[in-house]
């Protein structure tokens, strides 16, 4: 009977593997297809396939709400945090160069293949989106192992999932690409799985040792640690690991959370109050992004996507723009900036995750503290105007404009937003899961997908913070004719997105 169940599960195992690879891979390919030739990010069509694909799965009864049946994909949905890591540390090593002068250019080890090998992706590229996919998995297995995480029905089989995904992430390097020095690429690439998950581990211990005076998440301490070593090793030229993650580690595990919250859209719609959740967070993507674009466009008089995309994706900490972004779907100077927008606000976040863990323990929003961050927001989001508005294109000055921007707009679209939330009868758990996803942060969604607001709230957030991505036809649309005209966003349109935003958030909270 052992030997059975033993066959069992080795065979569940690889049917697990096989599945989840040719569920996700395809459809970051198939995305990545639909635009080819256009200016627009893949990360558009995820959103549409990973939402339907989770709603067929659950409608043909191959699955349930959840996809529990497929424990992999949501190994993967869950692996948000490491693909933050990357970026953390990119962006450690770009504030060090810029804090002490020094605009060094890291060797670059890999001259990419140019050869298409699916319709949109070079060959090096589809490498490293599966390479991507085994990462994730490899790392996540390895850190639940350490840990001592079990929340499927593979728990048994964490370490073996490790080795697959750490030794296929190293077997799969593109051979026609031009590696300077290829046993000293391959190090480098073992060296940053090992990095990874010794952040991971250091983050969970830390909060689990602060969690008796304050519950933090891991999150937070992960990106600490992850965007000091960037500071420590600003001179690492990046191997197969991180160009892997950086490229592709935000679309695919947004293709698995997509997945599993598609598959809760009819059970989600059931649920009283969900009506006021998701219209806030479908609006609120309108607000905060087009209104935080407005701001910068009137008072800093700046239309150019080098300074929209990265300062918006850094001042929301917005996943979608963040991969579009890293990815490269914005331009170099997008690509090259965004991973330091990301990591400012980040460090504001020892106040929001503090004001936050305080509240949900409490059950509301603590009012004072929150009032405090907004006025500290406004007073840097002015700071930073002022300053990007006398910026005269000068790159320093404007990176260095777009960091306070991204600092300040941040605290007041989170604490502005959740301060709104107080004045309607949206309860605070329901509150935290609709502003993350109103501004499709990051660092907020990972935090309630590790249970800062309960387990229910932790299961919902796949889903509430899929919705509000069926906006992001018009964000990514706005930003791809950007793009098309050479990179100046239309000022009117985005005036009026903006108004639409700010009547669809009022009857949100005060109507629905």
């Amino acid at each position: 009977m052992e030997l059975l169940v033993e066959q069992f599960a080795s065979l569940n195992l690889l049917n697990q593997f096989w599945i989840t690879l040719f569920l996700i891979i395809p459809m970051v390919l198939i995305a990545r297809t639909v635009v080819a030739g256009t200016r627009y990010s893949p990360i558009l069509i995820i959103v549409i396939f990973g939402l339907s694909m989770g709603y067929i799965l659950v409608h043909t009864g191959v699955a349930e709400p959840g996809i529990t049946a497929f424990p992999m994909v949501n190994m993967v949905a869950s692996s948000t945090i490491i693909a933050l890591i990357v970026s953390f540390f990119v962006g450690g090593q770009e504030l060090r160069k810029i804090f002490s002068n020094k605009p060094l250019k890291n060797e670059e080890m890999v001259i990419p293949s140019s050869q298409e090998a699916v319709l949109g992706t070079t060959r090096t590229q589809i490498v490293m989106i599966i390479r991507a996919f085994f990462l994730l998995i490899g790392i996540e297995g390895a850190t639940r192992t350490l840990i001592g995480t079990s929340t499927s029905s593979l728990s048994d089989v964490y370490p073996l999932i490790a080795y697959i995904g750490i030794v296929g992430s190293i077997i799969f390097i593109d051979n026609r690409a031009t590696i300077t020095n290829k046993s000293l690429y391959i190090r480098k690439g073992i060296l940053e799985i090992v990095g990874i998950i010794f952040v991971l581990y250091a983050a969970y211990l830390i909060a689990e040792t602060i969690e008796p005076l304050i519950a933090l998440p891991q999150i937070f301490f992960a990106m600490i640690v992850s965007a000091l070593a960037g500071a420590i090793l600003y001179r690492w030229s990046f191997g197969p690991t991180i160009k892997a993650l950086l490229f592709a580690g935000i679309p695919v595990v947004l293709a698995g959370n997509f997945m599993v919250g598609g598959s809760r859209i009819g059970e989600a719609f059931t649920i009283e109050g969900m009506g006021a959740v998701l219209s806030y967070g479908f609006f609120g993507q309108l607000f905060f992004m087009f209104g935080g674009i407005a701001v910068l466009m009137f008072f800093a008089k700046t239309n150019h996507v080098r300074n929209l995309a990265p300062g918006m994706a850094g001042a929301l900490s917005h996943s979608g723009l963040t991969g579009a972004c890293t990815a490269g779907d914005l331009g170099a100077e997008a690509a090259s900036r965004a991973p330091i927008m990301i990591n400012i606000p980040f460090f504001g976040h020892v106040f929001v995750f503090s004001v936050l863990a305080i509240s949900a323990e409490n059950g509301a929003l603590w009012i004072w503290p929150s009032l405090l961050i907004v006025a500290v927001g406004l007073a840097f989001t002015i700071l930073a105007l002022k300053h990007l508005r006398i910026a005269n294109h000068d790159d320093a000055k404007e990176i260095k404009a777009l960091m306070q921007f991204s600092f300040g707009w941040q605290l007041v679209a989170v604490f502005g937003g959740l301060l709104l939330l107080t004045l309607s009868t949206i309860a605070f758990d329901y509150s935290g899961m609709a502003q993350a996803s109103a501004i499709s942060h990051f660092g907020l969604f990972a935090a309630i997908q590790e249970g800062m607001f309960g387990a229910e709230s932790a299961n919902l957030i796949p889903f509430i913070f899929s919705m509000p991505f069926l906006v992001h036809p018009v964000v990514f649309f706005m930003f791809g004719k950007a793009m098309k005209d050479g990179g100046k966003m239309p000022i009117k349109t985005v005036y009026i997105i903006s108004a639409i935003g700010v009547i669809g958030l009022m009857i949100s909270l005060f109507v629905i």
